[in-house]
């Protein structure tokens, strides 16, 4: 009888056993899955009838919010100016899981359900008051924004401004751009359709052209040569490098030219200084394979090439907002590598890259970590996170970093004077990038910093599928933004 007793019980506790076991993996484990799984009824009821907190703007600006509604739902999320914004905050949505911008890495904050609100849960059982998200506090400048969105208009395209000392992205603009409020309605029938339409095809506006589409950076790829040769020790601002009006790619009969006649140099030989300023790519495709692959690759590395990078949010917040990580080829042969060292072939960038490659120049080699939160705070106002300035690397010398300033200057100066903006020194470089069918197409660059002597702001700007080079295409819209910036 005992024998069996003890049988019976055994088997109890092996029970209570898997069942705490389930229900751990339930909760704790499966918990998030579990919550974003678009089956769950009772999740998206819980979720759209929570009071999910405010984006705001640098200045306090709105940029969405939940407003009370007369429906099962309770609030409705508002998106003012939604196309303006829209790269930054996403969109939540009745039928489709947040999955972009900060309605996705801060989710878990803005639904008031993150482990940092917990008092604010338990005050609000106790009280008997609506649990209210946290309020996001962004870097963006809606000036700044505005005119980035404006300039761009209905071209294919993307801008970002870059705080040079402190990483803080001041704006960050991808046009074609969609309205979240038609994502955000309560209509289930009408936020699909939206959907569907804004999805659909490679060109979707959902793509944020500034962090997640990777296109050849051209020219402005050179300021990474430039580095990497500059940080051997064996090249200064007025070495003479090798040039020409045509050099033929390594092992191939193929000949690269150059677009402007004082990029050939004299009798063969050019200035760096002269190479950057007139963007010489015979001389920077044959300084590529003289440095070797090696050398620009560990350059670019250090730039953030080869990386995914992160700009805001973590897994305890939501969905992490990512850039996906540009590229360099690996172990190119000489041919593949003159035309990568001049931003073509093989090397693609986002415009968010380049954005942080100008913001090291500019800010003494230090790269640092690009970030679009300033704070977060809860409905009573508590400061519940700061964001601090991170390094994310120490890519090359000051003295480097000064003779890059230099020579961007000269791009503005020598080849591009309709960059210059009056009573400002500008440092900049341009990038025309041959795409499509027979190198059909254009896409225009434009990269730089200002003050060139004492530097606040950095931008990129990417003009795609354009019919004219990128100092007519995007070096407007980069010296518009700088302009807007620097007489705030």
């Amino acid at each position: 009888m005992n024998k069996y007793l003890r049988q019976l019980f055994t088997a109890v506790v092996a029970l209570f056993v898997i069942l705490g076991l389930s229900s751990t993996i339930i909760m704790a484990v499966r918990a998030n899955a579990l919550n974003n799984d678009p089956r769950n009824a009772r999740s998206l009821y819980h979720q759209l009838g929570a009071y999910r907190g405010a984006i705001l703007a640098s200045d306090g600006t709105v940029m969405a919010k939940s407003e009370p509604v007369n429906d099962a739902f309770k609030y409705l999320r508002t998106y003012s100016n939604g196309p303006l914004y829209a790269p930054v905050t996403g969109f939540f949505s009745i039928n489709q899981t947040a999955d972009r911008g900060l309605e996705a890495s801060r989710s878990m904050l803005l639904n008031g359900e993150a482990d940092s609100l917990i008092w604010q849960r338990a005050k609000a059982m106790l009280t008997g008051a609506t649990n209210q998200g946290a309020s996001i506090e962004t870097s963006i400048d809606p000036k700044l924004q505005q005119v980035a969105y404006d300039q761009l208009g209905t071209r294919d395209g993307a801008a970002v401004a870059i705080e040079v000392n402190t990483g803080r992205i001041l704006a960050m603009v991808s046009t074609p751009s969609y309205d979240p409020n038609k994502l955000a309605t309560h209509d289930t029938k009408a936020a699909s359709q939206a959907y569907n339409e804004l999805s659909a095809g490679q060109n979707s506006p959902l793509i944020n052209r500034a962090t997640s589409q990777l296109y050849p950076p051209g020219s402005t790829f050179k300021t990474i040569v430039a580095s990497a040769a500059l940080e051997t020790g064996d090249y200064q601002t007025d070495t003479k490098i090798p040039a020409g009006a045509s050099y033929t790619l390594p092992g191939t009969a193929t000949q690269l030219p150059n677009a402007e006649a004082q990029a050939d140099g004299v009798n063969g030989q050019i200035s760096l200084q002269e190479a950057v300023a007139w963007s010489s790519n015979t001389a920077f495709a044959q300084l590529g394979v003289k440095l070797g692959a090696s050398k620009v690759s560990d350059m670019a590395t250090k730039l953030g090439f080869g990386s995914t990078i992160t700009i805001d949010g973590t897994e305890s917040t939501g969905t992490p907002m990512t850039a996906t990580a540009s590229t360099f080829p690996s172990d190119p042969t000489d041919d593949k590598l003159a035309l990568a060292s001049i931003g073509q072939g093989d090397t693609t960038a986002t415009p968010l890259q380049m954005a942080m490659v100008a913001q090291a120049i500019a800010n003494n080699g230090k790269l640092m970590q690009p970030t679009l939160v300033d704070r977060v705070r809860a409905a009573d106002l508590t400061v519940l996170s700061q964001t601090k300035p991170q390094t994310m690397a120490n890519a090359f010398s000051e003295d480097s970093a000064d003779k890059l300033t230099t020579m961007m200057e000269s791009v503005v100066t020598e080849a591009n004077p309709q960059l210059a903006i009056d009573g400002i020194k500008v440092a900049a470089k341009t990038g025309t990038a041959q795409i499509g069918t027979d190198n059909s197409a254009i896409d225009g660059w434009g990269i730089g910093f200002a003050p060139a002597d004492d530097p606040q702001i950095a931008v990129a700007v990417l003009v795609h599928n354009t019919d004219v080079y990128g100092s007519l295409a995007a070096g407007p819209i980069m010296r518009a933004m700088m302009q807007e910036a620097l007489q705030q």
